[in-house]
């Protein structure tokens, strides 16, 4: 989220320069001011050549490279959009910057599903195991953490069946992906009011101190918190791997078109 913010405040500084009236896009400041950012797009396939070319599988871990990739392409739009001062004049222009702003919002999206799927489903499945040993839901004859609400108990496993084994499917990878995290957020809040109503009785019950209440309401919340979470990051990695995959094939030729649209800006500005 953090990294979403500075690129919004990024984009609202370049705007603000680029109504100061410093500069025009056909002047000389313009100018190198586009050839720098043309430049760092250039950059960017030195990314795919180090992942796909058998002689630069040395040339330093891909992670690094992958963070200067994603660098050069926040950077290289802003130097444009800054060369453009957010304004096109003439058909080619438009067509080459519409399709680097496809791109860029592409990899922008890419780099927020890369993320869900990158660590991978063994790492989620192994979260969510620790959570359900310490919660005493894995083991038939172990008395639940939340035995003393039957029906939170009851609602988390429902949601873990419910889920987990969800039928494979583009309805469910996208009811995962946009509607599971409102789901799971909807379960939370009927189980913390249902929590709070079972502890407030037993509290009530057996005489606790107003700090005990309290403490066991908090931890209660955050272990069905996790629980829920976990469930949900398990049960989406499948559909975020599914829509990387068209992820892929759509960012791929977005770059193509903003390349030939880029060749002939340049060709023509230089020409005419």
């Amino acid at each position: 989220m953090l990294v979403y913010l500075a690129i919004v405040a990024l984009l609202f500084v370049t705007w603000k320069l680029s109504q100061m009236g410093i500069f025009e896009a056909g002047d000389d400041t313009g100018y190198w001011i586009g050839v720098a950012g043309g430049v760092m797009l250039l950059l960017l396939f030195s990314y795919p050549l180090r992942k796909h070319f058998t002689f630069a599988r040395n040339w330093g871990r891909v992670k690094w490279w992958f963070l200067v990739h994603m660098l050069l392409g926040i950077g290289g739009p802003v130097l444009i959009l800054l060369h453009s001062t957010f304004r096109v004049g003439s058909l080619n222009a438009a067509v080459a910057l519409y399709s680097m702003l496809l791109v860029a919002a592409s990899g922008v999206i890419g780099r927020f599903i890369y993320a869900r799927v990158n660590r991978g489903l063994h790492g989620e499945k192994a979260e969510l195991k620790d959570i359900q040993s310490r919660a005493g839901l894995q083991q038939e004859d172990a008395r639940s953490r939340l035995s003393f609400a039957p029906r939170v108990e009851a609602w988390l496993m429902a949601f873990e069946r419910s889920e987990l084994k969800a039928k494979a499917g583009w309805v469910t990878y996208f009811r995962q992906v946009f509607w599971l995290p409102m789901q799971q957020w909807l379960l939370y809040r009927q189980c913390a009011a249902e929590l709070r109503q079972v502890l407030q009785a037993l509290a009530d019950k057996e005489n606790w101190h107003q700090k005990d209440l309290a403490k066991r309401n908090k931890h209660s919340r955050t272990l069905v918190s996790q629980y829920l979470s976990a469930v949900t990051r398990v049960s989406q990695f499948r559909a975020y791997e599914r829509l990387f995959s068209l992820w892929h094939v759509a960012h791929i030729p977005f770059v193509y078109l903003m390349v030939i649209s880029a060749v002939v800006h340049v060709f023509a500005v230089h020409i005419y």
